[in-house]
C-alpha cells in the first residue's frame, strides 16, 4: 500500500516501511480474525493471548499500533495502557471491547488510547481505525516534533520580531481560560500554537484533543463533538462519547471552524454558552469543562458579513484574536528553520551522517526572498527532499528548485540560449508582472477608499470576498496600512 510506505519515510527510529501491529486479547478467535484483517493489508501483524506477555511486548516491541483488549483474565486491559502511555510515546493504542460503555470509552480515552472499536466489529472499521492511528503517528512526527525548540521549550521557532510577538501573547494569555482564535494561513503553524496555548495553560496535565472541521460532514461532525447514543443513526451500534467529553477539564482545539455548517455553528455555541452537551440521538444533557482553541485560514469577519458564519459565533470564539504571520514576512526566521529541519531531517534520514548539514551564502539569500506560500510546511517539505537525496554536505543554489531562482533577480541579466529557455522566461516574466500589477491595483483602491475593504470592492466592482481574497493572495492586510 503506497500510502504506508510513505508515511514510514517520515517516522524517526523505524527501520522498516511496513506498520507494525500487536494485537493483545484473551480470545483466540479474536486474534486469528484481527490478524487474517490486517495481514491482508499488508500490515505485520503479532498476536498475544497472555496479557502479561502483551505488556511485556507492547513495551519492549517494535510497533506502531497496538490493538488491546479491555477485558482479561488477571490483568486489566487499563493496566496495560496506562503502563503503554507512561513509558511510550510512540505508539497508538486502539481499544477492542465486548463491554463499550460511556463511562469505559471516556476512561480510556483519557488514559491516552487514541480511538475504540466495539466487538464484533467488521473489517472496514477496524482498518479505518488504524489508517486514522497511522495518520495520527505521521502527524505527530511531521507537524509538531518539527517545530519543537528544545532550547527554548517551546513547540515553534522563530526569533523574528512578528513572532516574538506571537510568543509574547501566548505567554499572557495561556494561563487563562478564555477562548482563542487562531487565524492564518495553510502552513503557518495553527495547531502548534494551540500546543504552545495548553502547555502553558493550568489545564497541561489534562488531555488537549485535536479535530479539523473541514475533514468530516456535517453529521459526522456533529457526532464526533458531541457523541452519538446507541441506535441514534444508521451505523451508530454503540454509545460513543464526543470530544468535547473526552477533552472535558483539557483543551478542544477546533481547526478550520470556518467549513462548520450554519446548524453545527449553532449548537457549538450553545454549547459554549451553557457549557453543557447533548449526544447525537440523546435526551439528555452532560456538564463539560474545556479551553476552547479555534483556528481559521480564513477572515471570519468576511464569512459572517456573508452570511455563511454566525455574527455571535464570531464574537464568541474571537475573545482573543491570534495571527500567525506567514513566512514571507518574517524573513529572519528562514534561518533557525533551516538549522532546525536539517538537523531533524539528518537524522532521521542518514544515520550515517552523510547529506547535508549546511547551506551556501547564495542559497540562504535565494530562500530569503522566496515569497514561500506554503509558509514554514513548505519550508519543511524542501529540507527533508534535499537531506534525502543530496550526497553533498552543503546545500547550494543548483540545488534549489528553478521556481526558487526566478522570485529574485539575478546581479547580471541572463540571455536566453534556446528558444525554449526564451518562452520560459517570457512567461515568468509576465506572472511576475502580473502578480506586480495586481497587487499595485489593490493598493491603489484601498488608498482611495482610506483603507476600507467594502467601499475599495465597491469601487473596483468587486465582490468583497472576491476582493479580499486578493488581498490575502498578495499578503496585503488592512491593519498593515502605512499610508
Amino acid at each position: 500500500m503506497p500510502h504506508r510506505e510513505v508515511f514510514f519515510l517520515h517516522m524517526e527510529a523505524k527501520a522498516t516501511h511496513i506498520a507494525r501491529v500487536l494485537v493483545i486479547d484473551d480470545e483466540e478467535i479474536m486474534l486469528q480474525s484481527c490478524r487474517k484483517i490486517l495481514e491482508q493489508r499488508g500490515f505485520e501483524v503479532d498476536t498475544e493471548q497472555d496479557p502479561f506477555c502483551g505488556r511485556d511486548l507492547a513495551l519492549g516491541g517494535d510497533y506502531h499500533i497496538i490493538l488491546l483488549d479491555i477485558r482479561m483474565p488477571n490483568l486489566e486491559g487499563m493496566e496495560i495502557l496506562a503502563s503503554i502511555r507512561e513509558h511510550r510515546s510512540d505508539v497508538e493504542v486502539i481499544i477492542i471491547t465486548g463491554y463499550s460503555t460511556i463511562e469505559l470509552s471516556v476512561k480510556a480515552m483519557r488514559l491516552g488510547a487514541f480511538d475504540f472499536v466495539p466487538k464484533p466489529f467488521t473489517p472496514r472499521e477496524l482498518l479505518l481505525r488504524v489508517d486514522a492511528a497511522l495518520e495520527q503517528l505521521r502527524r505527530i512526527g511531521t507537524e509538531a516534533d518539527a517545530y519543537e525548540d528544545g532550547a527554548r521549550g517551546r513547540h515553534m521557532i522563530g526569533t523574528s520580531e512578528e513572532m516574538n510577538q506571537v510568543l509574547s501573547l501566548i505567554d499572557r494569555v495561556a494561563p487563562s481560560d478564555a477562548t482563542v482564535l487562531i487565524m492564518g494561513e495553510s502552513g503557518t503553524g495553527k495547531e502548534l500554537a494551540a500546543q504552545e496555548i495548553h502547555a502553558k495553560s493550568k489545564r497541561c496535565d489534562k488531555s488537549l484533543v485535536s479535530i479539523d472541521c473541514s475533514a468530516l460532514a456535517p453529521g459526522l461532525l456533529e457526532s464526533e463533538l458531541f457523541g452519538h447514543v446507541k441506535g441514534s443513526f444508521t451505523g451508530a451500534a454503540v454509545t460513543k462519547p464526543g470530544l468535547f467529553e473526552v477533552a472535558d477539564q483539557g483543551t478542544l482545539f477546533m481547526d478550520e471552524v470556518s467549513n462548520m455548517s450554519l446548524d453545527t455553528q449553532g449548537k457549538l455555541l450553545r454549547v459554549l454558552e451553557a457549557g453543557e452537551i447533548k449526544p447525537v440521538g440523546g435526551v439528555d444533557t452532560r456538564k463539560v469543562d474545556i479551553r476552547l482553541v479555534a483556528a481559521t485560514n480564513q477572515e471570519l469577519a468576511d464569512l459572517v458579513e456573508a452570511g455563511t458564519f454566525r455574527r455571535d459565533l464570531y464574537y464568541r470564539l474571537n475573545v482573543i484574536p491570534l495571527r500567525l504571520p506567514p513566512l514571507r514576512e518574517r524573513p529572519a526566521d528562514i534561518s533557525p528553520l533551516l538549522c532546525h529541519f536539517l538537523a531533524q531531517y539528518r537524522r532521521a534520514a542518514r544515520p550515517d551522517t552523510r547529506g547535508p548539514c549546511r547551506i551556501s551564502p547564495k542559497a540562504l539569500k535565494l530562500l530569503m526572498h522566496y515569497s514561500w506560500p506554503g509558509n514554514v510546511r513548505e519550508l519543511r517539505n524542501l529540507v527533508e527532499r534535499l537531506v534525502v537525496i543530496l550526497e553533498e554536505d552543503t546545500i547550494r543554489s543548483k540545488h534549489l528548485p528553478d521556481y526558487i531562482h526566478q522570485e529574485i533577480p539575478d546581479d547580471s541579466p541572463r540571455v536566453p540560449r534556446t528558444n525554449q529557455e526564451l518562452k520560459d522566461m517570457k512567461k515568468n516574466l509576465r506572472e511576475r508582472m502580473n502578480k506586480q500589477l495586481e497587487r499595485s491595483f489593490v493598493i491603489e483602491a484601498l488608498r482611495r477608499n482610506e483603507w476600507n475593504v467594502t467601499r475599495a470592492a465597491r469601487q473596483t466592482g468587486m465582490l468583497r470576498p472576491n476582493f479580499h481574497a486578493l488581498m490575502r493572495k498578495h499578503g496585503i492586510r488592512a491593519e498593515d496600512r502605512t499610508t
